[in-house]
């Protein structure tokens, strides 16, 4: 009844919502869109589950014998409710969203490119044909006039004829360092250590990375799933997240098997029985 897609269903909803509800049934699992329960000494005993369909959904009532309910980051005033990383985190999640929608803004409003560049006197109609032919990648370059001419009619002075530019600095408002620490403290919440994102990330840091999450974060929670399938399907339901993380390319899994065989080997020599040992390292198979 686990099938990839009720996995990904579950992994979804236990990432934003913090817990996530199937109905049992003999033809598969059920999703719920939302379920209210009662309890009795903190476990739950019936729940009210809204199940979703195409033409309108429909509330039912079952035991709790009947439901898979899978939760996290559950609190001790209420160990029924799981909780999303998200809410431990929503003061930063909130700034990631006010920051990317402040960018937002100015990238969609800002005079991006543009300039003023100020021009002599001339005839306001040579001053909008001079201005029409400049084109740019983002903005366009206004033309005004030069203000600061002599009496007699002379040139203006060359400090008047600066360009300038309009375009915003946004580098003052240290956008760049408050949008990489909100999305690095968001993803420490998740298990994802912030370093996988770096641009300058070379090979064993990912592998890092990914084992650091599979062990800190993944695995618990297969554990957890595999506890309640196991307690309400009425069969042994094993999930492992560190084996497909285990090399299985040629090249690799030719030097696991040689460390593997020097191991066993130099164990026989030295009259150390393997079993026990592999024990030790929590290596059963």
């Amino acid at each position: 009844m686990l099938t990839p897609r009720i996995l990904a269903l579950a992994g979804r909803s236990l990432a934003l919502r913090g817990e996530c509800v199937f109905v049992i049934r003999e033809d598969g699992l059920l999703p719920c869109s939302d379920w209210d329960l009662t309890t009795r000494y903190t476990k739950p005993t019936a729940y009210r589950v809204g199940i979703p369909d195409t033409g309108g959904g429909k509330t039912e009532t079952v035991l709790a014998a009947e439901v898979l309910h899978l939760r996290i980051g559950a609190d001790v005033g209420m160990p029924y409710v799981g909780q999303s990383p998200l809410r431990r985190a929503r003061l930063t999640a909130g700034l990631l969203q006010t920051v990317e929608t402040a960018l937002s803004e100015v990238y969609s409003n800002a005079p991006l490119g543009s300039s003023v560049t100020p021009f002599p006197e001339a005839p306001d109609q040579d001053i909008t044909d001079l201005a029409g032919g400049f084109r740019g990648m983002r903005g366009r370059v206004l033309v005004r006039e030069s203000v600061n001419v002599t009496a007699a009619g002379g040139p203006a002075p060359q400090t008047d004829l600066k360009r300038a530019d309009v375009t915003p600095d946004l580098s003052k408002a240290m956008t760049r360092e408050t949008l990489a620490a909100a999305r690095a403290s968001i993803e420490m919440v998740y298990g994802v250590l912030p370093g996988l994102s770096n641009i300058a990330t070379t090979g064993p840091v990912v592998r890092e990375a990914q084992r650091h999450l599979a062990q800190r974060a993944l695995q618990p929670i297969a554990t957890m799933i595999a506890q309640e399938a196991s307690e309400k399907l009425g069969q042994t339901v094993p999930l492992d997240c560190m084996r497909p993380l285990q090399a299985f390319d040629a090249g690799w899994r030719a030097r696991a098997l040689t460390a593997i065989v020097a191991a066993l080997a130099a164990a026989k020599e030295a009259g150390v029985d393997p079993v026990p040992a592999v024990k030790l390292v929590d290596w059963d198979e």
